[in-house]
């Protein structure tokens, strides 16, 4: 196992500090993390908060075991750098840089190997979490505090170690783009390829997708390879996602594959100007990076200047629709004719998602013998004259519901406290928090992502 002295004693330290930050609180202080990045789409006052210095880094990598042990605050970006120069990847790497392990861990994340390795938490050996009583607890004694972590948001705690698993890999990443007509022919291939890991007879490593209208659409999938013609880049003028119309196949390396989302934010850099070939020349890379294009948001969302040239163009106003959605992949094509019909947010993400083992996640249920489609929507949708200002969000919420299918918490949530206990495991989460946050010094979960 490759780890230094300094690590581990800086690492104590930061343990130390924010187990000292939580004492010193007063017992009504809200409680939250002073973090420099977030992947949250639920804005707030960045000021206070506990300290988390020193739990952003790579503890140790075992190459021979397949295990990293990380702080919780580090991100992707920072562990990808450590485990591939091994020839080894985390199971699951979100597509954005700075989701950090833990966030990924307690807020979900899921990528294109999730229809073979499901999500981040199920990878997670172990972990150290500090709870709501200012205990530092092992998950080996806890398990049950392991299964309550995952969609959990800090509420029940926050894990500032993981010994997480890891995955070989090889240099290279063939690429095939298949284009579909309809949403059941792509249904059916995102299937096919989660049943049986192969696309045409040859092996599938990565599996995700894209539509771009009700008449087009892609699956994409790749394969892990030694050698490569080519290899494309797409950290410059090239557009990842604009490739994928125009290639029925392409080459990069494990690196940019990883990241092929990032540069462009997906496709949502469109909506900053960033696309533009003038501006994407004059835009300095070191800039075209989610987490720049998000504080572009957050500065967007606190001083109105969208809302206001909503209203100067007539309209209402405009409502953020940031969602990750799951449903049984049978299901898919239902739920995109109702969003081609109603909502008419283009392009939309596809990612394949089948749970790794029979372990049951409480507070995000997903049935094991079933294989999912994670819908991904980043953009803004009109509103008409009397519209809630949650109009478009709470439509989708209901149709969801309907096709036994849920989403994720990092944004916009409107549902009553009835629908979401049945959804995300309302009466497990209360034993949880009774027993490892019986004060409630930490939020609870409902609060933090619904009514805020």
């Amino acid at each position: 196992m490759t780890t230094t002295t300094d690590a581990g004693t800086a690492h104590r330290r930061a343990v130390d500090a924010v187990r000292e930050g939580l004492a010193a609180l007063p017992p009504n202080a809200p409680v939250r993390l002073r973090k420099k990045t977030s992947n949250l789409f639920r804005f707030r006052d960045g000021a206070g908060g506990l300290t988390v210095e020193g739990l952003d880094r790579v503890l140790a990598v075992d190459p021979e075991a397949r295990t990293a042990d990380v702080a919780g605050m580090t991100t992707y970006e920072d562990l990808v750098a450590a485990t591939l120069p091994h020839g080894l990847m985390p199971l699951v790497v979100p597509q954005l840089k700075t989701i950090t392990l833990g966030g990924a861990v307690v807020g979900l994340g899921i990528e294109s190997s999730s229809f073979r390795d499901g999500l981040p938490h199920e990878s997670v050996l172990e972990a150290d979490v500090l709870t709501g009583t200012g205990d530092i607890l092992s998950t080996t004694d806890h398990p049950d505090l392991l299964s309550g972590l995952p969609n959990s948001y800090g509420t029940l705690g926050y894990a500032l170690r993981l010994r997480i698993e890891l995955a070989p890999v090889r240099p290279f990443v063939r690429l095939r783009h298949v284009r579909f007509d309809t949403a059941e022919e792509v249904t059916r291939a995102l299937a096919e390829v989660s049943a049986t890991r192969a696309w045409a007879g040859e092996r599938v490593d990565f599996c995700d997708g894209v539509v771009f209208s009700a008449r087009e659409h892609y699956m994409t999938v790749g394969e892990m390879v030694d050698t490569a013609p080519y290899l494309s880049d797409y950290t410059g003028q090239g557009i990842y996602y604009r490739s994928i119309q125009h290639r029925e196949t392409d080459f990069l390396s494990i690196h940019d594959y990883l990241w092929r989302w990032d540069t462009d934010w997906f496709w949502c850099s469109r909506a900053l100007g960033v696309q533009h070939p003038v501006v994407r020349r004059l835009w300095p890379s070191r800039y075209r990076r989610s987490d720049v294009y998000r504080r572009i948001v957050a500065l967007d969302r606190r001083t109105g200047l969208s809302q206001a040239l909503a209203r100067r163009r007539g309209v209402t106003g405009v409502e953020p629709i940031i969602q990750d959605v799951e449903v049984p992949v049978d299901r898919l094509p239902e739920f995109l004719a109702f969003f081609h019909e109603e909502i008419g947010i283009s392009p939309v993400w596809l990612c394949p998602l089948r749970q790794r083992d029979r372990r049951a996640w409480p507070l995000y249920p997903l049935d094991p013998d079933t294989t999912y489609v994670n819908i991904g929507f980043w953009s803004d949708a009109p509103l008409a004259e009397g519209q809630a200002p949650d109009h478009h969000n709470r439509r989708i919420e209901q149709v969801l519901m309907g096709l036994d299918g849920h989403k994720s918490l990092y944004s916009t949530a409107s549902y009553t406290r009835t629908e979401f206990d049945a959804l995300y495991g309302g009466a497990t989460y209360r034993e949880l928090k009774a027993r490892y946050d019986p004060d409630g010094r930490l939020p609870d979960l409902y609060t933090k992502t619904v009514t805020g």
